[in-house]
């Protein structure tokens, strides 16, 4: 399923090409492109429900201040999101690129992925795709695009 998504983001979303909206076409384009429809399905519902998200999260959370709070992740999700995804997710919230509302986003999509291993780099991705759409958050999109295709400089030690 992870795969669909970032073949959608990859060349629809990120690339600006003309979104197909007709489920059916784009069904079948997947197909053709190797995908299987369940996972095909799946992977539109995951789209939608991120949909679903931020537009009740845009009103829910407007006009909220949030106090300063510390997040304690389940065990579910420490066995999906381990220490070094977690604390990516707490430097992002530093860095301004999240605030509660986007990072309990981004948790909830992660959570609902089907997948058996994930990575940073997944993580990175999901970021990316919960930000995407969610007006007055372009520069912190912005901003997590430079750290996603960001490579180091100098020797790491």
């Amino acid at each position: 399923m992870f795969d669909i998504l970032m073949y959608l983001f990859e060349n629809y979303i990120h690339s600006d090409s003309e979104v197909v909206v007709d489920h059916d076409e784009l069904t079948d384009e997947l197909a053709r492109a190797g995908f299987h429809r369940q996972e095909i399905q799946k992977a539109l519902a995951w789209l939608e429900r991120l949909a679903d998200l931020q537009e009740t999260e845009a009103k829910t959370y407007l006009n909220v201040t949030p106090v300063a709070s510390m997040r304690v992740y389940t065990e579910i999700e420490c066995s999906r999101l381990d220490t070094q995804c977690r604390g990516f997710l707490t430097y992002l919230e530093n860095l301004g690129v999240l605030d509660f509302s986007t990072r309990e986003m981004v948790v909830d999509r992660v959570m609902e992925l089907e997948t058996s291993r994930f990575s940073l780099d997944d993580l990175k991705w999901v970021v990316l795709m919960v930000l995407f759409n969610l007006p007055g958050r372009e520069a912190a999109y912005d901003k997590m695009e430079g750290l996603l295709f960001e490579e180091p400089e100098g020797p790491l030690h």
